[in-house]
C-alpha cells in the first residue's frame, strides 16, 4: 500500500536511465530532399534547376536568391556556390502520368526508360550537357556499361578529350559519361567528389579578358581628363587676371551727394526733436544706463 514504512524501493525507483537521443525521421528527411526545393523549403515546381552537387531548386527562388543574398537565411550555407544562373541546369523532368492529387506523397516525376519514380527510393542523375533527368539504373542499361566511380584520379581527368562521348537517349546530345552524369541529391561522400570536381573545372576556366570596347572607352576618357587639364593649366599660365571694370565718374558723383543730403537732412531732424523724444535715444559715446526708457523717472532699486 505504502506510507507505512514497509515500502522498500529498488533501483529502478531511484535511478533515472539517460534518455535516448532524438534521431530524424529518415523518411522525412527523403521528402525533403527530393518533394521540397533545398532553398525555400517549398514544393517543387517546375522549372526546377539542380546545381553542379545535385541539390533541386524552384528556378524563381533561386533568381530572387541571386538579386537579394539576405532573402534567406541559410542561402549562403546552402547554395553560396552558386555564382550565376550559368552555374546551374534546368532540368528536363517526365511528369507522372496521371498526374498525382495535390498534397500527396506520390511522385510528381518518373524516369523516362523505366518510368520508375523520383521519390528517394532510386537514385537518379542528370547530364548536366542538355538537362535530362533519369534513373541510374535506366541509364546504365541503355548506354549499356557503368557509371563514373565516386573516387576522382588525376589520370581521368587528364583524358577527357580522348574520351568516346556518349548519346544522351532522350535528346541525343552528346556527352562525357565521367564528368557530365551528376547524382541528385548525393551521399556526403559523393558531394565532396562532386564539389572536387566542380572547382577543377572552374580552375580551368579561362580568365575573361577585358572587353575591347570597354578598355578603348577607359583609354578615351583618360585623354579627355588629361587634356582639359592641360588647356585649363595653359589658360591659367598665358593670360593674366583681367582688371576691376572702371566706374562711371559721373554716377560716383550722383551717389555722393544722394549720400551727402541724406546726411544734412537726418541732421536737420535731430535738430527739430524736443527734449523728450531726445531722451529716448542716445549716441554709440553715451555712458551705458541701467534704466530704460519704461522705468525711466521712476523709483526702481536698480537704479
Amino acid at each position: 500500500m505504502g506510507n507505512d514504512g514497509g515500502s522498500i524501493p529498488d533501483r529502478r525507483d531511484l535511478v533515472k536511465n539517460k534518455p535516448k537521443a532524438e534521431q530524424a525521421d529518415k523518411a522525412n528527411q527523403i521528402r525533403a530532399l527530393w518533394f521540397f526545393c533545398a532553398l525555400s523549403k517549398r514544393p517543387l515546381q517546375e522549372p526546377v534547376v539542380s546545381c553542379a552537387l545535385g541539390k533541386l531548386y524552384n528556378k524563381d527562388t533561386l533568381i530572387e536568391y541571386l538579386l537579394d543574398k539576405s532573402a534567406y537565411g541559410d542561402g549562403e550555407t546552402i547554395c553560396g556556390h552558386i555564382r550565376s544562373l550559368k552555374d546551374v541546369r534546368t532540368l528536363k523532368l517526365t511528369p507522372r502520368s496521371p498526374p498525382p492529387s495535390p498534397g500527396s506523397d506520390v511522385a510528381k516525376f518518373v524516369c523516362p526508360l523505366n518510368l520508375k519514380e523520383m521519390n528517394g527510393a532510386y537514385p537518379f542523375v542528370y547530364i548536366h550537357t542538355c538537362g535530362c533527368v533519369f534513373s541510374q539504373s535506366g541509364l546504365k542499361a541503355v548506354i549499356g556499361s557503368t557509371l563514373p566511380s565516386k573516387t576522382p584520379s588525376n589520370d581521368e581527368s587528364s583524358a577527357v578529350d580522348k574520351e568516346q562521348l556518349d548519346v544522351c537517349p532522350q535528346c541525343a546530345t552528346k556527352f562525357s559519361r565521367s564528368t557530365d552524369v551528376l547524382t541528385i541529391n548525393p551521399s556526403r561522400e559523393e558531394e565532396e567528389h562532386l564539389r572536387t570536381m566542380m572547382e577543377l573545372r572552374r580552375s580551368r576556366e579561362p580568365v575573361k579578358p577585358k572587353s575591347k570596347k570597354r578598355k578603348a572607352n577607359a583609354e578615351g576618357a583618360v585623354e579627355d581628363n588629361s587634356a582639359v587639364a592641360k588647356k585649363k593649366k595653359d589658360s591659367t599660365d598665358t593670360h593674366s587676371p583681367s582688371p576691376a571694370p572702371a566706374i562711371n565718374p559721373a554716377v560716383s558723383a550722383a551717389s555722393k551727394a544722394l549720400a551727402s543730403s541724406l546726411v544734412a537732412e537726418e541732421a536737420k531732424r535731430k535738430a527739430n526733436m524736443s527734449d523728450a523724444v531726445k531722451s529716448l535715444y542716445r549716441s554709440k559715446h553715451d555712458q551705458p544706463r541701467k534704466e530704460t526708457f519704461t522705468t525711466m523717472g521712476t523709483f526702481t532699486r536698480y537704479a
